[in-house]
C-alpha cells in the first residue's frame, strides 16, 4: 500500500476549515500571552503575586470545567457547543479592556480559562465526529502546527503592542485577541453539525461523567502528564537557567522559543505520519521518553565548566532533542487519547485527557525549579530518567487500558 502524502495544509472541507479556526484563534491568543501580564501588571498596577494568584486558581477552575462542558457537548453537539464557548471566550477578552478590580479581575480570568478549556475538549470532539479515525492524528498534527504559527503571528502582534508601551497599544492587542476568538467562532458554525451522542449511549447507559470512574484512561492521563512535565522546561526553567549559568547568552532563551515554534510548525506532520493505532502510539511515546532522556542529559551537562560557546551549543541541542521528543510524544498521545474514549462521551474523555496540560502548567514549575536550578547535572539526568520510566510505563497501562473494550475503537498501528 503506498505511504499517505503529508502536505503542509490539511484536506479542503472539514478539515481545512478546523485548521483555519484553529489559526484565527492561535493569532488571538498570541497576542493575549505576550502581553497580558505587563498590561495588569503595568497598566491595571496589579502585583506579579496577585497576578500569579489569580491566574492560578483561574486554570485550577478552568481544568475542573472541562469534563463538564465537554459532557455537554457530548449532549448538545460539539459545533454549537465549541461556537458558544468561542464566543465566550471573546467577549471575557473584551470585558478585560475595561476592568480595574481585583474582583472581576478575578471572576473574567476564571471564566475565561473555563470557556478555553471547554473549547479545547469540544473541538477534540468535533474532529473526532468529522474526520475519520485513520486521519484524526495527520489532522492533529496540522493543528498543532497551524496553532504554533498562529502563536507566532499574534506574538509579532503583541511584541509590537510592548514595543509602544502605551495602554493603548495594550488594549489594541487584546482587540486582536477578541477578534481572533470572534473568527474563529464564526469559521467553526461552517462546519457540518455532529449529532449528539443519544441519551441512552450516555446518561442511561452509565454515570453521567463516566470518564470519573474509568480509572484506566486516568492511568494513561497520569502517564501522559508526567511526560507533560517537558512543558515549562522551555518557558521557565531554560531561560532560568540560562541567567543563572551563561548570564552572557540571555538572548538564547529566546532563540530556543523561536527553535521550538518554527521546527512544530514545519516537521510535525511528519513526525507523526506513521501513527496510526495503539500500538504505533506506544512506540511514538517510548521513542519520546528516549529524545527527552537525551535532552536532559545534554542539558545538564552545560552546568560542567565548559566555555560560554559549549553552554549555548550544549543548550541548542538539548533543545532539539526536546522539540523532537515533544512531537513524538504529541502524536502518540492524541492517538491513544482518542482511541480509548468511547465515542459517545468524546467531548467529557477529551476534557479529562486535556487536564494533564493544566496540571503540568501548574505543578512543573514548583517541582523542577529545585530539582534542576539547584540539582544541577544530577538533577538533570534524574528528570531525564523520569521521562524514560513514563515512555516505558505507557506501553503496559495503554493495552490495560484498552482491555475489554470495543476492538473498533483501539485499532492496531500496522
Amino acid at each position: 500500500m503506498p505511504e499517505p502524502r503529508f502536505t503542509l495544509l490539511p484536506p479542503a472541507g472539514p478539515q481545512r476549515t478546523l485548521a483555519a479556526a484553529q489559526l484565527a484563534s492561535a493569532v488571538g491568543d498570541g497576542a493575549y500571552y505576550t502581553c497580558s501580564a505587563l498590561y495588569f501588571t503595568r497598566v491595571v498596577g496589579m502585583s506579579a503575586t496577585a497576578l500569579g494568584a489569580g491566574l492560578a486558581v483561574g486554570w485550577a477552575v478552568g481544568s475542573v470545567a472541562g469534563v463538564p462542558l465537554g459532557h455537554l457537548a457530548d449532549r448538545r453537539g460539539p459545533r454549537r457547543t465549541a461556537v458558544a464557548l468561542a464566543l465566550a471566550a471573546s467577549a471575557v477578552v473584551a470585558a478585560f479592556l475595561v476592568i480595574r478590580a481585583y474582583l472581576p479581575f478575578l471572576l473574567a480570568v476564571c471564566l475565561y480559562a473555563t470557556a478555553q478549556s471547554g473549547l479545547t475538549a469540544a473541538r477534540q470532539a468535533l474532529v473526532a465526529g468529522l474526520v475519520p479515525r485513520a486521519e484524526r492524528t495527520g489532522l492533529l498534527a496540522h493543528l498543532q502546527s497551524t496553532l504554533n504559527g498562529g502563536l507566532a503571528v499574534g506574538a509579532a502582534i503583541g511584541g509590537v503592542a510592548l514595543t509602544v508601551g502605551t495602554r493603548e497599544a495594550y488594549l489594541g492587542a487584546f482587540v486582536v485577541t477578541v477578534l481572533g476568538l470572534l473568527a474563529g467562532g464564526l469559521l467553526l458554525c461552517r462546519l457540518p453539525e455532529v449529532p449528539p451522542a443519544p441519551a441512552g449511549s450516555g446518561e442511561a447507559a452509565g454515570p453521567r461523567l463516566a470518564v470519573l470512574r474509568d480509572r484506566r484512561y486516568a492511568a494513561v492521563t497520569l502517564v501522559n502528564t508526567v511526560l507533560l512535565l517537558r512543558m515549562p522546561l522551555l518557558s521557565l526553567i531554560l531561560p532560568l537557567w540560562i541567567a543563572q549559568r551563561a548570564p552572557g547568552l540571555g538572548w538564547l532563551g529566546s532563540a530556543l522559543f523561536v527553535l521550538n515554534t518554527g521546527a512544530v510548525l514545519l516537521f510535525q506532520v511528519r513526525a507523526a505520519r506513521d501513527v496510526d493505532g495503539l500500538d504505533s502510539a506506544v512506540r511514538a511515546v517510548r521513542s519520546a521518553g528516549v529524545l527527552l532522556l537525551l535532552s536532559c542529559a545534554v542539558c545538564g551537562l552545560s552546568a560542567l565548566d565548559v566555555p560560554l560557546w559549549a553552554v549555548g551549543a550544549l543548550l541548542v541541542a538539548g533543545a532539539a532533542l526536546q522539540v523532537a521528543g515533544e512531537m513524538r510524544q504529541s502524536a502518540g498521545s492524541w492517538q491513544l487519547g482518542f482511541d480509548l474514549a468511547p465515542p459517545d462521551r468524546m467531548g467529557q474523555y477529551q476534557g479529562f485527557f486535556g487536564t494533564g496540560v493544566a496540571v503540568a502548567r501548574t505543578l512543573g514549575p514548583l517541582l523542577l525549579t529545585s530539582l534542576l536550578l539547584d540539582g544541577g547535572l544530577a538533577g538533570w539526568l534524574v528528570f531525564g530518567g523520569v521521562f524514560l520510566a513514563a515512555g516505558y510505563a505507557m506501553g503496559p497501562v495503554a493495552r490495560w487500558a484498552a482491555r475489554d473494550r470495543p476492538a473498533a475503537a483501539v485499532p492496531v498501528g500496522a
